[in-house]
């Protein structure tokens, strides 16, 4: 199609458009005039857009220009219009609109699965006489290691393990230490995201005398790869009882409390003899899964068992005198446990068609 035939098109078709947007005598006449014209799909304008591949390769640039310039003519006539008639471009015919009618309520939304996991653990507890504490996800050395008998040379307290704030220092913390002494504050120590929630059960007990019954939930940070069971922040429900005649017993019973009150009577839970620095005897405690096959498999869900003596006398306690049990436990595993979920990163990929699920 040479330049010239093209242009004529272009202009009888600006011409006929203005034309019927200017006859148009109300909104519905409008509306049929727009589809006519300028419609996305079988509109004039269309066509004679098609018609552009036609025009030979040295001419395109002219008729482009020329195009876009009758399209804006068109546009330009089809919104005074509009104006005129003081109407939308999508004005169409509807029923009276009936001020009676119910309203659509908005959609409202919910608290993530692991914040309700949290609310529903602290009512659950708070039923077995814990009170809940809380302490900073910013921690010293003292109480993240230290007064848990986690000593310099332990391997959890490698850098790589964990993550330290390099550059901050703060004083130790430590019981009996002058903290107004500008000198031993000054010297400070390396400050630290949190590996565990057993900093807040020290704190609680460097200030409360025996007995001590509390839970502490939140985050804690450990540079561990991410998969099914693992995340490098994630959450925990950390338990202590501290008091006189305290055995390995009720930490038993108040587990299989837990896990019988939160998860239902189908799950059962295992204990394993294991180790940690703050806790003597210790032990593994797991929870059964099905997997997607069906097959029975065992995840371990935290730590726990009696507080070491040499915790009790970091923080002021007198191991003759009274004992206790700790449990620390992973909230995004019992979460997880309860609603079926296989991956632990589900929770945090905010995919609102998972998260609708809760």
């Amino acid at each position: 199609m040479a330049l010239t035939t093209f242009q004529a098109e272009l202009e009888a078709f600006a011409a006929a458009a203005q034309a019927a947007f200017i006859a148009a005598a109300d909104a519905d006449a409008l509306e049929a005039a727009r589809v006519e014209y300028l419609g996305a799909k079988s509109g004039r304008l269309k066509d004679v857009q098609k018609q552009l591949g036609g025009v030979p390769k040295e001419d395109k640039p002219a008729a482009g220009k020329a195009f876009n310039d009758a399209k804006t003519v068109v546009e330009a006539a089809f919104n005074e219009a509009k104006e005129r008639l003081g109407s939308g471009a999508q004005a169409t015919s509807r029923e009276p609109f009936d001020r009676t009618l119910p309203g659509k309520r908005a959609p409202l939304g919910h608290l993530h699965p692991i914040t309700q996991t949290i609310d529903e653990l602290k009512d659950l507890m708070g039923r077995l006489g814990f009170t809940v504490a809380v302490g900073p996800e910013i921690e010293d050395e003292w109480h993240n290691f230290e007064a848990l008998n986690i000593p310099a040379a332990h391997p959890a307290r490698d850098p790589l393990e964990n993550f330290y704030l390099s550059t901050a220092k703060v004083s130790t913390g430590k019981p009996g230490a002058a903290k107004s002494d500008a000198a031993k504050s000054d010297s400070g120590a390396p400050l630290l995201l949190r590996s565990q929630t057993s900093t807040v059960q020290i704190r609680v007990m460097e200030n409360t005398k025996p007995p001590v019954r509390i839970i502490s939930l939140g985050r804690v940070y450990r540079p561990d790869t991410a998969d099914a069971t693992h995340y490098p922040m994630f959450h925990q429900i950390e338990g202590l009882l501290i008091d006189r005649h305290v055995t390995m017993a009720d930490l038993k019973s108040v587990l299989r409390l837990f896990a019988s009150s939160f998860l239902g009577g189908d799950v059962h839970i295992r204990f394993r003899p294991s180790f940690f620095p703050f806790t003597e005897p210790s032990v593994e405690v797991d929870m059964s899964w099905h997997d997607d096959k069906g097959n029975l498999r065992w995840i371990e869900m935290g730590g726990a068992g009696m507080v070491d003596p040499n915790v009790l006398a970091a923080v002021g306690y007198d191991p003759e005198e009274v004992t206790g049990f700790a449990f620390g436990l992973g909230v995004e595993r019992v979460c997880a446990r309860r609603h079926n979920v296989t991956d632990i990163r589900e929770f945090y990929r905010n995919d609102v068609r998972f998260l609708h699920q809760f």
